[in-house]
């Protein structure tokens, strides 16, 4: 199944293939899925669309590797959307650990409590209905509604727009904020009937994932590579705007983690003491702070204490 390394040779009368169609990309790309593909919890029938929606929310902006245990710990604790909903939100900020992000945790547990209200504590089917939740953007009613319930969506992700820059665009990146074009050509390559479609989205996330990584690309194992119109040029260097580098040394992140850290290793409110000697510099320190009570991740009380959100 591997693909050929070098491009068919051609001489210089041969037109400049055209990139490939959608229908020339589906079947590689989902058989190679089919043999290829990670076995991970969220993708096993057992997990159901909360477990999917739960793994969509944790997975943005982190690893797998990082996702699992508090996936497979926050799926033993509140296996259903109306048994988070019943906690006070801190909970979900404390269970999120060192995920990162942790207004993540909060916009999850909003939606297990809109779940809970308006539909029972099911997780809705209905793509419209998803998007209509507190928390959840184009990305996560797509990628829900397609990896649970099977339908027919795009579902964009970092790892798909690479694939989709590189194997149709014929560019190394993709811009860095999806575009009109981007939405426009995924759903231009859509299989047409939604068992295939749904299969697609997922195996060219984790195309991109395994195989046509932003730093290390495996064309060798690709099975695409003969048609990949940026493979094809010549692989171009990346001329578009700067990528956007991800700092964490010394930034308001690091500062707001190390806060939150002592607040979810606490189990009543911590006087501000206790903040002050995690962070060196009181004006970051300050900032950092109020940030997180502005983003209702921490809950300021009389005296001085704080404590992570019960309402």
């Amino acid at each position: 199944m591997t693909a050929p390394t070098k491009p068919p040779h051609s001489s210089p009368s041969d037109p400049a293939p055209g990139p490939p169609s959608g229908e020339s990309l589906h079947s590689p790309v989902i058989d190679w899925f089919d043999e290829n593909a990670r076995d991970l919890p969220w993708r096993r029938p057992e997990a159901g669309a909360w477990g999917v929606m739960v793994s969509e929310f944790m997975l943005q902006q982190t690893p797998v590797n990082r996702v699992l245990p508090v996936y497979e710990q926050w799926l033993a604790r509140w296996p259903r959307p109306a048994d988070l909903a019943k906690e006070a939100p801190g909970e979900a900020v404390r269970a999120w650990g060192r995920l990162g992000y942790p207004r993540r945790a909060l916009r999850l547990h909003g939606a297990a409590v809109a779940i809970t209200e308006r539909h029972g504590g099911d997780v809705p089917a209905d793509h419209a209905q998803l998007l209509a939740l507190p928390g959840i953007g184009e990305y996560t009613a797509a990628a829900v509604a397609s990896f649970a319930y099977g339908q027919r969506h795009p579902v964009l992700d970092t790892n798909v727009r690479r694939v989709f820059a590189r194997a149709v665009t014929g560019v190394q990146y993709p811009p860095n904020a999806t575009t009109a074009a981007e939405r426009k050509l995924a759903r231009a390559l859509l299989p047409e009937d939604e068992p295939t479609a749904a299969r697609w989205a997922a195996a060219s996330m984790e195309l991109g994932a395994l195989v046509c990584t932003a730093k290390s690309e495996s064309c060798h194992r690709c099975p695409i590579a003969a048609q990949c119109a940026w493979r094809l040029a010549g692989k171009p260097e990346h001329d578009g705007p700067p990528r956007r580098g991800q700092t964490y040394a010394g930034t308001n992140r690091q500062v707001r983690g190390r806060l939150l850290a002592v607040l979810r290793e606490a189990h009543g409110p911590v006087p501000q003491s206790a903040l002050d000697r995690v962070w060196h510099e009181p004006v970051q320190r300050a900032r950092a702070l109020d940030g997180l009570v502005a983003d209702g991740l921490v809950e300021p009380l009389a005296g001085g204490l704080y404590r992570l959100p019960l309402t």
